[in-house]
């Protein structure tokens, strides 16, 4: 059964930094690209970051680059998305997703989705 959960969000100081972990299970993310994508109260869901499943391939929202890193082991079956000078801006829900694909880009529609998780960063 394919399972996507997420974890290590939390609560932070403009400034800092946070890794959210993305743990997939019941595929391989050699066929599979995962992407990270937030949700602010009142704005629409927006796509911060993906990686392809070949790995090599990545995107990153304009609001984020140079700031947010994606990343993934494939031992461990984990997608990481290391985010650094966190802004007010980036308080959201950030969500995990994957979907089959064996494309050079992560560009792409998402069909699997975790629950979720918290990030806030306060002034």
């Amino acid at each position: 059964q394919l399972q996507v959960v997420e974890s290590g969000g939390g609560s932070v100081q403009s400034g800092g930094s946070l890794r959210l972990s993305c743990e997939v299970s019941g595929f391989s993310l050699h066929y599979y690209a995962v992407a990270w994508f937030r949700q602010a109260p009142g704005k629409e869901r927006e796509r911060v970051s993906c990686i392809a499943s070949t790995g090599v391939g990545t995107n990153y929202a304009d609001s984020v680059k140079g700031r947010f890193t994606i990343s993934r082991d494939i031992d461990k079956n984990t997608v990481y998305l290391q985010m650094n000078s966190l802004k007010p801006e980036d308080t959201a829900i950030y969500y995990c997703a994957t979907t089959r694909s064996i494309q050079a880009t992560c560009v792409i529609p998402y069909e699997y989705w975790g629950q979720g998780i918290q990030v806030t960063v306060s002034s």
